[in-house]
């Protein structure tokens, strides 16, 4: 469910109309509902209220600092990969000791950075990766909380770009050789193992592939336990999906989800962490877009908006889908037809979808990408020259812009001409 309804003959963010934001922001703009970020995350924590747990929201899903403070604010931990996106949630607020730093390449800055402000657990990644943090940790005199991320071989039925769990990936590792790795672990200074992490992968629309890798770490824990380790919290990773086609089944719910934790792993007596991003703030958001030109070609009719591959990168990257609906409600049994939208970037990759079923359409008439929430403005870019997508929360009957455009002088602005040209 999200808050994103038709009232009025108008297509709505909960009790703000979308043109009112696009009259006074422009477009193409990303807007979001912070009820349905609210709901998406109590859905999540009642999942697990039947054990001490964490949900840390994933920061790299959408780190809008607004969006990061709205989570920190009702008591998600965060799940960063970067120093830039550590950095994000400290400005939002969240304190560090509900802060886990994933990613494949963390460096000794960033290894400093999380020690020094503040750090809830490494998730480590590799071996070569525990030994430099071994050395940065016991060089500032302290002793950091890990746990070590396995492999466990897992087909997460995902997007190949998407799937983390398998033995091709570079993700973790192998949960075979996870044992004597903690051996290793054990031995290190600064370093004090804690759990075992796992994550599959995303946009998972099947419980199956979380049990097999679950049951997988619950063997685990086990024999580690059995080596004299003492394991006390488990990062279950996240990636449940989201229903990007409203005309399909829905993937499961967050109360199914935490089930098979319970029935895999509750045994165990372990913290439960998780790392949900896009269930939460996918059908969040929306991208707002305006119709340029409507252009007949010889066998198709093209929709030209003023949104582009660089706002919104998931279909060009991954032949993603995102429903596409007019912000004006059509009369019901409205006649629909064909039409390829298309962005202005020159690049045929610059399409959003092909014979999208659509009223009528004219120039300027809005336009609304659902399920636009996560991994939307975090990987746009300013190719071809275009200004960063703003982005825009509501709450009620009123909204802020969270993020402004940003001029052409001001990107103009971060260029320098050497003295020698």
């Amino acid at each position: 469910m999200d808050h994103f309804q038709y009232q009025n003959g108008e297509l709505h963010a909960e009790d703000v109309p979308l043109s009112r934001i696009a009259d006074q922001v422009g477009s193409p703009v990303y807007v979001y509902s912070a009820a349905t970020l609210a709901r998406h995350f109590g859905l999540f924590r009642q999942a697990l209220d039947w054990t001490d747990h964490l949900v840390c929201f994933a920061v790299k899903s959408n780190s809008n600092l607004a969006v990061l403070k709205l989570m920190g604010d009702l008591g998600a931990g965060m799940d960063v990969v970067s120093g830039g996106e550590y950095l994000r949630a400290k400005a939002a607020g969240v304190p560090g000791d509900r802060i886990v730093f994933s990613g494949v390449g963390k460096t000794e800055d960033e290894m400093t950075l999380a020690i020094r402000g503040g750090i809830r657990q490494f998730n480590v990644e590799s071996e070569p990766e525990m030994r430099v943090l071994s050395r940065v940790a016991h060089g500032l005199g302290v002793t950091v909380p890990i746990a070590i991320r396995v492999n466990p071989d897992v087909d997460a039925k995902t997007h190949e770009k998407i799937a983390t769990g398998k033995s091709e990936n570079k993700f973790g590792i192998p949960i075979a050789r996870a044992r004597e790795v903690y051996a290793e672990a054990a031995t290190l200074p600064g370093l004090q193992v804690v759990g075992v992490d796992v994550h599959i992968g995303s946009q998972l629309t099947d419980l199956e592939p979380f049990r097999a890798a679950y049951l997988k770490v619950a063997e685990l824990t086990r024999a580690l336990r059995e080596d004299g380790h003492t394991i006390t919290r488990l990062d279950l990773g996240g990636g449940l999906g989201i229903p990007y086609r409203r005309d399909n089944n829905a993937p499961p719910l967050p109360l199914e989800y935490g089930q098979v934790i319970r029935e895999t792993v509750g045994d165990l007596g372990c913290e439960i962490e998780i790392e949900p991003g896009r269930n939460i703030v996918g059908n969040a958001g929306v991208l707002l877009s305006k119709v340029i030109y409507v252009k007949n070609g010889e066998d198709r009719d093209f929709l030209i908006v003023d949104a582009a591959m660089n706002d919104l990168l998931r279909p060009a990257m991954y032949g993603a889908h995102h429903d596409i609906v007019p912000v004006v409600e059509p009369a019901v049994a409205a006649p629909v037809q064909p039409y390829d939208v298309v962005g202005p970037v020159c690049e045929s990759g610059d399409t959003f979808q092909k014979g999208a079923q659509l009223p009528k359409m004219a120039a300027d008439d809005l336009i609304a990408f659902r399920s636009a929430g996560a991994y939307g403005a975090v990987m746009a870019s300013e190719y071809n020259s275009r200004p960063l997508v703003p982005e825009v929360l509501v709450s009620g009957d009123h909204f802020a812009v969270i993020r402004a455009r940003p001029t052409f002088e001001e990107m103009l602005a971060r260029d320098s001409i050497p003295e020698w040209l």
